[in-house]
């Protein structure tokens, strides 16, 4: 039998396949919510969510086996999830339109970036087990534009696919002009680890340079 919750707190559960993050995350929201659990895949995931319900689950987007879409959609079919008020605010290092948006359509209350302090983050863990939506300030804007149809996000770009999302995440951080070191504390992952998915993004997407790659991204809207 789990500990009772105290009057006032939001109970949690938080998704990220980095162990440090997590750590991060909770030492950052303190005593402000009830952590209920943590998970570091889809397959963690689900089964955290279902057995806790928890009022706000904080969802990164890229995970292994499938990704925060893949949860929210498991979730969603489960048993009694339809009676359960359970909310999911996704918390990721993109802040790419694709992802946004895809994210949102798949179920997300709100959206926010890692760069969010822990006092932000508690508050918008309270506005979405409140019912309301959240988002970064810039990531607002890309919501906006899709449901206008300003921008097409149905439509997968085949080099962007196929990159894996590791791959994905290093790309958008390159491309933004992070070192390789500072690329590898912002992921959790070696310099080397880092030099080796740049080398296969280059090598997939046909490009020969930093430069190249910066253009490649900025063209597709992915800074």
């Amino acid at each position: 039998m789990s500990d009772p919750v105290p009057t006032g707190r939001h109970t949690v559960v938080i998704v990220d396949d980095h162990a440090m993050f997590r750590a991060g995350v909770r030492a950052e929201l303190g005593s402000s919510v009830a952590v209920l659990a943590e998970a570091a895949d889809v397959d963690e995931a689900v089964a955290a969510v279902t057995a806790h319900r928890p009022a706000v689950v904080l969802l990164d987007v890229h995970l292994p086996g499938g990704g925060g879409s893949e949860v929210m959609r498991r979730y969603a079919a489960s048993p009694g999830a339809a009676e359960a008020p359970t909310r999911f605010l996704a918390l990721s290092v993109s802040d790419a339109a694709e992802d946004v948006i895809g994210t949102i359509r798949a179920g997300a209350r709100g959206y926010v970036t890692k760069t969010i302090t822990g006092p932000e983050l508690v508050a918008a863990i309270d506005r979405v087990a409140s019912g309301d939506a959240v988002f970064s300030p810039r990531l607002a804007g890309f919501v906006l534009d899709a449901f206008a149809g300003t921008i097409e996000v149905a439509a997968v770009d085949e080099d962007l696919d196929r990159l894996t999302e590791r791959e994905r995440e290093v790309m958008r951080l390159i491309a933004r002009g992070y070192s390789y070191r500072e690329v590898g504390a912002e992921l959790f992952i070696s310099t080397k680890t880092v030099e080796t998915h740049m080398s296969s993004v280059l090598r997939k997407l046909q490009l020969s340079s930093r430069h190249e790659l910066t253009r490649w991204a900025s063209d597709r809207r992915l800074l």
